[in-house]
């Protein structure tokens, strides 16, 4: 039986403090049964006055006050531990999503790359879903272990004679938890895998919906998408057929087992109707808590896998965030520095990097150049690096100290905040209005956001207002500015414009970062009008070419 391995795994994932809660909730939840089995038992006298069973009264109106009493005790204890086991699924979901979130935010590079973004969406959402709702289930399982407990325990005392059906409950237990077992883990395993691959066909839909239809390809993407769904539909199905084939094995074994043990009690001497009565509503009790054992086991064995998944992205490798230095001024000099990927590993030698400096980094697609400025940032640590700094040899994580106050924008990335303020201000949350609007100013933006009328605070996604790719890249550009960065890395971070407009851009972004060495990956040989240093990727190395001065570029106010 597998089902320990998912209550220990979720149960690891709680903190000491939150245990302390969870005994608190299995006391209120034991507390509640208590109090529902003493209403079962008070209800007899109540039906058929004059029958004696435990801590019952001859008289009506005292069976009458204690029932009300343990009436309401069970209503108020059943709705406190309802609202606690509410508080604890909302802050278990809460952490689990901050938590691998944040192990995802100080992940290695090298640690991801082997993730798909559809694989780690899915993490961060869905697969959170299955834990939580395990987490949950696991909740349920206890109260509804506890109540069988408490139930059998007052059966037993009122009639020690039908301890003979316990054997039989347990045994109906054991078989609905058997069942299918290993099939429905299966099938919950093939469920997360599915919603993996219908991340994929959600995955950036415009960019994605222009790409079919330039290939008019609409109808191999509908019947894709329909193979995914018709396999999580498959699935669906599955899992509440054998819900259903459970929920029918214990309802047969309720409709045979409890009759079957009224006849036998009726058959056996010491036995009266008033224990028979006592006993057949304290049983009747655990009845709803069979089927939502069964149901709570399945949700254990979903989280199964999303469990596992989980747990791998939590492990992997932790970067250690280097400290910026006070003062990153000085020229750096990287003697020798050697990256993998590519395969076949990509060497540089004798690049220096001078503050106020624009370095342009160009090559073949998937060459290495990524791998590179991944390594000239700190994010990877590279094969091998030899550098000085003022002629003093200078340590890899000396490095990472030194450009930790950075800026990295590749292609890829658009803003998700909501308005051109907010994407400001994540970059400068001090920064002052009139700083904004400079920086508008300068990557040309400007003129957009002010005729938009709605000034800084215009929707950057909104249906009215949306940015177009260009102009998305000019924000990014400012948010690069306010950062103030010792090192700028720009992986093709202007491709969406026109030559005309990269390099007025990009000249207004160097004059206002005067102390910061800019590295820009581009595939347009004219950037190296603006650049002082050339690094051309071929084959395996990286040569590095000092360029003649720069001639003098006017920043444009037009949009691309």
């Amino acid at each position: 039986m597998r089902m320990p391995t998912a209550w220990r795994g979720l149960l690891a994932l709680l903190p000491q403090g939150e245990r302390y809660s969870i005994v608190a909730y299995a006391l209120l939840s034991a507390g509640a049964a208590v109090c529902g089995s003493v209403s079962a038992v008070l209800l007899v006298p109540l039906v058929q006055p004059g029958h004696a069973v435990p801590f019952a009264s001859d008289d009506v109106l005292t069976n009458a006050g204690w029932f009300a009493v343990s009436g309401v005790l069970f209503a108020l204890l059943r709705w406190q531990a309802a609202r606690l086991g509410a508080a604890q699924v909302a802050r278990f979901a809460v952490r689990l999503r901050r938590d691998v979130h944040a192990h995802l935010l100080g992940a290695t590079l090298p640690g991801l790359a082997g993730s798909s973004s559809a694989e780690i969406a899915n993490v961060l959402t869905y697969n959170s879903e299955l834990l939580v709702q395990g987490f949950s289930a696991m909740q349920q399982l206890a109260v509804a272990v506890l109540t069988a407990l408490v139930s059998i325990a007052f059966a037993l005392w009122i009639s020690p004679t039908l301890m003979l059906a316990i054997p039989a409950l347990l045994l109906a237990i054991l078989i609905t938890s058997r069942i299918a077992g290993r099939e429905f883990a299966d099938v919950s395993r093939r469920y997360v895998t599915d919603m993996t691959g219908l991340f994929w066909h959600s995955e950036d839909f415009p960019r994605r919906l222009r790409h079919v239809r330039s290939f008019g390809r609409e109808a191999a993407e509908r019947a894709s998408y329909g193979d995914v769904s018709a396999r999580l539909g498959e699935g669906y199905r599955r899992q509440l057929e054998l819900v259903a084939s459970s929920r029918m094995v214990l309802e047969l074994g309720a409709a045979l087992g409890i009759p079957a043990v009224f006849v036998l009690a009726q058959r056996w001497h010491g036995v009266d109707s008033a224990a028979l009565i006592a006993v057949g509503l304290l049983l009747a009790r655990l009845l709803p808590y069979l089927v939502s054992t069964r149901q709570g086991f399945q949700q254990l064995r979903s989280a199964e896998p999303a469990l596992a998944l989980w747990q791998r992205y939590m492990a992997l490798d932790a970067r250690t965030p280097p400290v910026p230095l006070e003062d990153a001024n000085g020229e750096v000099v990287i003697h020798h520095l050697r990256v993998k990927p590519p395969r076949e590993g990509l060497t540089l030698e004798g690049l220096r990097l001078r503050p106020g400096e624009l370095i342009l980094v160009t090559g073949a697609s998937g060459i290495g150049k990524s791998s590179l400025v991944d390594a000239l940032s700190g994010m990877a640590v590279p094969e091998a690096f030899t550098a000085t700094r003022d002629g003093a040899p200078l340590a890899f994580a000396a490095w990472q100290a030194h450009v930790a106050r950075g800026a990295y924008v590749s292609q890829g990335v658009r803003p998700w905040q909501h308005t051109v303020r907010d994407v400001l201000a994540w970059a400068d949350p001090d920064a002052s209005e009139t700083t904004l609007h400079e920086v508008l100013r300068t990557v040309g933006l400007d003129q957009r956001v002010d005729a938009s009328g709605q000034g800084l605070d215009l929707a950057v996604q909104g249906a009215d207002s949306r940015l177009s790719g260009g102009e998305l890249q000019r924000l990014m550009l400012a948010q690069v500015i306010l950062r103030r960065p010792v090192l700028a890395v720009l992986d093709e971070a202007t491709s969406a414009l026109d030559a005309a407009a990269e390099l007025a851009v990009l000249a207004g972004v160097r004059a206002s970062l005067p102390g910061a060495v800019i590295v820009v990956v581009a595939h347009r040989d004219a950037v190296a009008a603006l650049a002082d240093v050339h690094v051309n990727v071929l084959g395996d190395r990286a040569n590095v070419e000092t360029l003649p001065p720069i001639r003098t570029i006017v920043p444009s106010r037009r949009p691309a």
